[in-house]
């Protein structure tokens, strides 16, 4: 071979190298991504930071809501080297086999080689204060600080409710959250759980061939986390602390709302739980051990339980009767006790009057007349369903049957019976008011919240109109509440109709009334009891007022589950949550001890 052809198969051998070489470089840089993100992850390390979610405080600047920092220890797994396992463990306080199912599950992660993972969560303060003095003996070991709730007035468990780390199926809802995030479980937490977690933020770290770490491009790259938003929410840390104290060794619940805002006051649920108890690494257990209570403290009987109205539903029927014109505050109505069973000593009641005497025949009478009023004069079982239809129609402008647009996460709606369910039950054109009678003092099928009751009485109070309850008053600081809770909801009752009504709940409370005990000195409290049956154990204790009379600042319902009658238990204790909002005090000592003193929990 000459010298000119062997210049050109050098020429040729070297190309087809060069050429191999650019090729296994385009696919190792440009195609795949392995040893891209290998090359990355030996420069540079991305650091999510945590934003402080928004902290919450009472209507009058009490701090509910804060937070506290911890560390989660977090594992690089690719940069983990050969160490004393010993040593670690007891550094930070894991067994060895905690220690191997923490860094199995660690590279079970997705982009494991690149991307750490906790090994342990929330950390205290002083706990990593003392860790990360000798974190530098482990490579692939760090802490990245996070944010945990804290309740300072530990009230309000229920209400405020709680945050945990997301689960699998909110996160497939979720996608802007990622494995590991925190995000509200319950209450206020998860209802304003957009307003509260804030924004994200990430800072990017360089590692040069030495190891030593510094911001890249002098920390121009980072993306700032943006706080979550501030809120004051609707409730009043003191009240709502005295009816949890009020509420000690019973069942039940208080639920307190200003009638002319729907902004709850208070809303208790008893059993109660400090909600520190759901902080940290002992949530856990605790929520396992809440759950498994008998008593059932993690159930929010305010806004979950359903019981039948009793007697205070006749308030409703009363508002109802007199918008149709079938009665007027003079109709009297004979208590025929053969038809329905009743007590006192009445007998010929006007509406006033049965208001105060809580009469059954008069009731039944009444709602009677609502059903069948003879508008279909071929049959009287079309006729109960035209009946039917209309009092549904007015029952559920109070807000039964309904959620009321509260901004309360998973409350029940109750049951406000119609045609419908009439007609599944006993058949189309079987049933009549024979058959639902007990839905005029209401018992029967009727089911009502206590929040539903509450807010009945901030319509009575308002005189035909309500606003959604709700637990936040302003969004930021300075802030406005959510648009809806400006928007009043109206009766169709006309205002004068109620005049009748107010005065006979203010007589309840009076001299001789069935709420008597109740009565406070320098305050009007309109209110009516009711004794919710429960057989076969003790009956339910109820009562709904609102105070003062002429200018309402407070409504309420309160439920003692098997305390019995309503003017016993429900009513005083209703009476002291009235005089310590509107007066700041208790005026009648022994009557608070003997709240404080009473236990139902073995009822």
């Amino acid at each position: 071979m000459n010298l000119d052809g062997r210049r050109i198969t050098i020429i040729l051998i070297v190309g087809v190298i060069g050429i191999i070489y650019a090729i296994r470089l385009l696919f190792l840089q440009v195609i795949n991504d392995e040893w891209k993100n290998q090359g990355v992850a030996l420069t540079e390390k991305e650091v999510i930071v945590y934003p402080s979610r928004g902290l919450i405080y009472d209507r009058k600047g009490r701090l509910l809501v804060t937070n506290q920092t911890v560390y989660d220890l977090m594992v690089l797994p690719k940069d983990v080297k050969p160490f004393d396992t010993l040593a670690f463990c007891k550094l930070v306080n894991l067994s060895i086999d905690e220690l191997r199912s923490g860094l199995l599950k660690a590279i079970s992660w997705p982009n494991v080689k690149y991307k750490p993972s906790p090994l342990i969560k929330q950390i205290t303060p002083p706990e990593y204060a003392r860790i990360s003095e000798e974190l530098y003996k482990y490579p692939g070991f760090f802490g990245t600080p996070r944010t945990l709730r804290i309740y300072p007035q530990s009230i309000g468990a229920l209400l405020l409710g709680d945050v945990a780390e997301i689960d699998k199926g909110e996160l497939e809802k979720k996608p802007d959250y990622r494995r590991g995030d925190y995000i509200g479980k319950s209450g206020i937490e998860k209802a304003y759980e957009n307003e509260l977690r804030g924004t994200r933020g990430v800072k990017y770290v360089f590692r040069d061939n030495l190891g030593i770490e510094r911001n890249v491009a002098e920390g121009k790259l980072d993306v700032a986390a943006v706080e979550g938003t501030d809120l004051i929410a609707t409730i009043d840390a003191e009240l709502q602390r005295f009816g949890e104290e009020l509420m000690v060794n019973k069942r039940g619940c208080i639920v307190a709302i200003e009638p002319k805002t729907g902004e709850i006051l208070a809303l208790v649920s008893a059993p109660t739980y400090d909600p520190n108890l759901l902080v940290g690494r002992a949530r856990g257990n605790n929520f396992r051990a809440l759950n498994l209570d008998k008593q059932k403290p993690l159930f929010n009987r305010a806004t979950q339980a359903q019981y039948r109205p009793g007697s205070i539903f006749k308030l409703a029927q009363s508002a109802t009767a007199l918008q149709l014109g079938i009665i007027t505050p003079q109709t009297r109505i004979v208590c025929n006790r053969g038809i329905i069973g009743c007590h006192g000593s009445h007998s010929n009641d006007d509406l006033e009057m049965a208001i105060v005497h809580s009469c059954n025949p008069y009731f039944r009478g009444v709602m009677q007349r609502v059903v069948e009023a003879d508008r279909d004069k071929t049959s009287r079982f079309k006729d109960a369903r035209i009946g039917l239809d209309i009092w549904q129609g007015y029952i559920k402008r109070f807000g039964f049957g309904s959620n009321l647009g509260t901004d309360i996460p998973n409350v029940k709606t109750g049951l406000v019976p119609g045609v419908a369910y009439y007609d599944k039950w006993y058949g189309e054109f079987q049933w009549a008011f024979s058959t639902i009678y007990s839905l005029s003092i209401g018992e029967g099928e009727m089911l009502v919240t206590p929040l539903q009751m509450a807010n009945m009485a901030c319509l009575i109070a308002n005189r035909g109109y309500f606003i959604s309850p709700h637990t936040v008053k302003q969004i930021g600081i300075g802030g406005r509440p959510r648009d809806e809770y400006l928007v009043r909801y109206d009766s169709g009752i006309d205002t004068a109709h109620f005049t009748t009504i107010i005065n006979a709940m203010e007589k309840v409370v009076g001299p001789g009334g069935t709420a008597g005990r109740a009565k406070l000195k320098d305050i009007v409290i309109c209110g009516k009891t009711g004794t919710v049956q429960n057989e076969p154990k003790e009956d339910h204790a109820v009562f709904v007022c609102f105070a003062p009379k002429d200018d309402p600042k407070i409504a309420m319902a309160v439920y003692v589950e098997n305390a019995g009658f309503g003017g016993t238990w429900a009513a005083p204790i209703a009476s002291m949550m009235i005089e310590k909002y509107l007066n700041d005090t208790v005026s009648n000592v022994s009557e608070k001890k003997r709240i404080l003193e009473a236990n139902f929990l073995d009822r």
